[in-house]
């Protein structure tokens, strides 16, 4: 899969980004230069987290046959040591449905092993940048 980054125009720092059929904008905060459009890279990479938590959740109550009608997910980051090499996420979750404790506490190690925690926590990222052409 390859996805699509592409400087929009109508703002200085603003980047519309292309997945599959999905389209949005990622900008940096009008402190970073940019206008606030969308989210900021952070963010997304952030988000990715929270999102991949919750289908994870989802996706296991569904197939267990548990009584989960929602789950919310918060992402609290602290990067205030990234640079030092430290870089701190804290995923909150509530868990909506008629659930036991028990249940509860299997859904939260469910969550504990989402793909992209698995990624962020487990995983050598191997990074190219090349030049096309």
């Amino acid at each position: 899969m390859t996805i699509h980054i592409q400087r929009d125009r109508t703002g200085p720092m603003r980047q519309t980004v292309r997945i599959r059929d999905h389209q949005f904008t990622a900008d940096q905060p009008v402190s970073g230069g940019g206008e606030d459009a969308g989210p900021d890279p952070h963010e997304l990479y952030d988000s990715a987290l929270g999102a991949c938590k919750a289908l994870t959740v989802l996706w296991y109550a569904q197939r267990k046959g548990l009584p989960l009608e929602d789950v919310l997910v918060e992402v609290e980051r602290d990067g205030s040591q990234e640079r030092q090499g430290l870089y701190q996420l804290k995923a909150t979750l509530t868990f909506v449905g008629d659930l036991t404790d028990e249940q509860r506490q299997q859904l939260l190690a469910v969550a504990e092993k989402c793909p992209v925690h698995k990624l962020m926590t487990q995983v050598t990222t191997e990074i190219q940048t090349v030049m096309a052409g």
